[in-house]
């Protein structure tokens, strides 16, 4: 069976040198002022906040994004789904259902749920493929699962597969890449939105700069909500800074257009600066959430004017037991006890003695390991 995602790669998960983007306002004044486009609500009900939780490889399942939300995020994306996966009815179909969870923890009536916090909506389900028809299908799949819209990955950097184009390699061959957004947009109910994600290009040439802006005037053009651009190219992968000037001029030149922006979002403050910078109407948060589900809270107490607030160590305690729980509930103790060990690591980067709490998180594989490590570090509740 192929693996719901091929998107996985070995990635930085700590910010490098990153250029100095000037501002011209504190970012305190830039959260306060700024209002969410109202075009974002009106295409999906209940994204009230210019800012989501993105897709992240190995990372964004039912748990992690259900903790995102707990703590303020107002929209999530699951992993690229691989579409001959969901069409073979592999493991992508299950363990990316947006309402496994809330199945799965016995809480009865959906009102239940809700006052429990196992809401996963609103969602959007990212397919990656090759062929127009099979997209399509994977797209009327996603559909059948409940989700709220329909994201198609035309941005991750993987290696192609037998001559196939997947993700960020369709930026290439820009004709391949319009056929697939055509036949997914068919596909898929009028009242469903369709969003792609890009890269700002496959490199650095004329040529494919070029086909970058035929994709993305095509996705409009054809009727997909909006664009998410991380501003690398596919050849750069995660290495090097992200152009947050590419987005300005894309914003520049495209005022009419809803544009999301991608690339070096590391802590709250980021979200703000690169909306003030590139003048984008939101902001997706991928590496920096991980271990870090307060980052959708403290943008939502700056945007209510208010300082953002540092977790606690009972908060951290508490994030991490819930956010075990539901993965032992989605996976199983032995595959959580591996998923939660590098969030264990990310987490701990909250704690005061980081360096020795990290350590810890990387010996555990249980559930009683983890119990050991929280009663020692981070107290009892």
């Amino acid at each position: 069976m192929l693996p719901h995602t091929l998107c996985s790669m070995s990635v930085d998960l700590d910010p490098s040198a990153l250029p100095e983007y000037a501002i011209s306002r504190e970012v305190a004044d830039i959260a306060r002022t700024w209002q969410i486009d109202p075009r974002i609500p009106q295409t999906v009900a209940g994204f009230d906040a210019p800012f989501f939780q993105a897709g992240l490889a190995g990372y964004s399942d039912g748990a992690m994004r259900l903790i995102a939300r707990r703590h303020g995020a107002p929209f999530c994306v699951t992993e690229a789904l691989l579409d001959r996966t969901l069409i073979n009815g592999g493991r992508g179909r299950r363990k990316e259902d947006p309402d496994l969870l809330a199945t799965e923890c016995g809480m009865g009536d959906i009102e239940d749920n809700l006052a429990a916090g196992l809401d996963d909506h609103p969602i959007a389900g990212q397919i990656m493929g090759t062929l127009p028809a099979e997209m399509a299908r994977a797209a009327e799949l996603i559909v059948g699962m409940n989700y709220d819209v329909v994201d198609v990955n035309l941005a991750c950097p993987v290696k192609k597969v037998k001559k196939s184009n997947r993700g960020g390699h369709f930026l290439a061959h820009p004709e391949d890449a319009i056929e697939v957004l055509r036949a997914v947009r068919a596909a898929v109910p009028a009242n469903i939105p369709c969003t792609v994600k890009l890269r700002r290009s496959f490199d650095d040439t004329p040529e494919m700069e070029r086909a970058f802006e035929d994709i993305f005037n095509a996705t409009y053009e054809l009727g997909y909500a909006w664009a998410v651009v991380h501003c690398r190219t596919v050849q750069q992968k995660y290495l090097g800074a992200a152009k947050w000037e590419f987005l300005r001029d894309l914003v520049a030149r495209h005022p009419d257009r809803v544009i999301f922006g991608s690339g070096d979002i590391w802590n709250v403050d980021d979200i703000f600066r690169m909306h003030a910078y590139t003048g984008v109407h939101g902001v997706s948060v991928a590496r920096g959430c991980i271990g870090n589900p307060w980052i959708f809270r403290q943008a939502r107490q700056l945007m209510r004017g208010e300082a953002a607030t540092t977790p606690t160590l009972a908060e951290q305690r508490a994030a991490l037991l819930e956010h075990f729980e539901l993965a032992h509930k989605l996976h199983g103790e032995t595959v959580a006890g591996r998923r939660m060990r590098k969030f264990g690591i990310k987490f701990s980067h909250h704690h005061p003695n980081r360096d020795l709490v990290k350590s810890a998180f990387i010996r555990c594989e249980t559930t009683v390991q983890w119990e050991a490590v929280l009663r020692e570090h981070y107290g009892r509740s």
